[in-house]
């Protein structure tokens, strides 16, 4: 909800052109939320609240303009979103061929859905939503029962998840998107570790870990570009792009007039791209499932 309602903060309180649009994000939320909103615009002009938003919409913009060079340049036929949380783009799909897969825990997709229902939004025939409770169900089982094609190009959005994952779990994730087809695309967040901080990220790191933690949902995992690098590499995964503040700023946020700014070494953004192997293999064991699986639905939040 969090997420959501910075989202929809964007698309009211920032500057044109914005970064990140979405006609639907204000709408999902409903009235009673959409007039908080309205009521406390100055809130959202403070650095800190600039800074975390302005970090959501360049990674949504990013993963959506991921999709669309996928659509266009490589032909893919699938977006899979990965604890989509309230995201809205199942239901605002411009590509007539693509189809959309929405993973998540039965009881949060379930409450998305009445979301949806109450603010009168109604998923596109290309939308699939696929309920998952990892620690009985098997995550490529369920994709091919709701009609997921392991063969098709699909590009694959995995964004708020990833940190607050055990190794483990991360790497049957991985198991899982290396099986997609050649050329396939997945576009996650990660943190670095604090050692790879100055001093004042160090503080600020553990000043917001303290919070997540403190919430049920701790920081677990942590990658320098390299050896998030060598990671992918052993699952058949190649960087693409990772992208820290800096450019990700150059490419989103240049020339804006409004508060909007990335700053900071933690945070970054990879694009990778699967080689390519028979089918989805090596899908997750039933202790990679208890273990990691369930914070895709608890944490990702589209």
């Amino acid at each position: 909800m969090r997420v959501a309602l910075r989202r929809a903060a964007h698309q009211i309180h920032d500057a044109r052109p914005l970064v990140f649009q979405d006609p639907l994000a204000v709408q999902i939320l409903g009235s009673e939320l959409q007039q908080e909103l309205l009521r406390t615009p100055d809130g959202y002009r403070r650095p800190f609240s600039a800074a975390l938003r302005a970090w959501i919409v360049v990674r949504a913009r990013l993963a959506e303009d991921t999709l669309q060079a996928g659509v266009r340049e490589l032909e893919a036929r699938q977006y899979l979103v990965l604890g989509a949380g309230l995201d809205t783009f199942a239901c605002r799909n411009p590509y007539p061929a693509l189809r959309v897969f929405e993973v998540d825990h039965p009881a949060t997709q379930a409450w998305k859905l009445q979301m949806l229902e109450a603010a009168d939004v109604a998923p596109l025939p290309s939308a699939g939503f696929v309920a998952v409770d990892f620690e009985r169900d098997s995550l490529r089982e369920r994709l091919l029962a709701a009609g997921f094609d392991e063969r098709a190009r699909t590009v694959t959005a995995w964004l708020g998840v990833v940190p607050y994952l055990t190794r483990s779990a991360f790497h049957a994730t991985l198991r899982v998107l290396s099986g997609f087809a050649a050329g396939s695309r997945v576009v996650f967040d990660y943190s670095q570790p604090r050692s790879a901080l100055p001093w004042v990220e160090q503080q600020m790191q553990d000043s917001l870990g303290a919070r997540v933690a403190a919430a049920g949902e701790p920081f677990q995992l942590f990658f320098t570009p390299f050896e998030l690098a060598r990671e992918l590499e052993s699952f058949s995964l190649a960087v693409e792009e990772d992208l820290d503040a800096a450019a990700l700023g150059e490419r989103f946020l240049a020339g804006r007039r409004d508060a909007l700014e990335l700053k900071g070494r933690a945070g970054r953004i990879c694009v990778a791209t699967t080689r390519g192997r028979a089918g989805l293999a090596g899908d997750l064991d039933e202790g990679q499932s208890v273990a990691g699986e369930t914070r895709i639905a608890k944490v990702g939040d589209g």
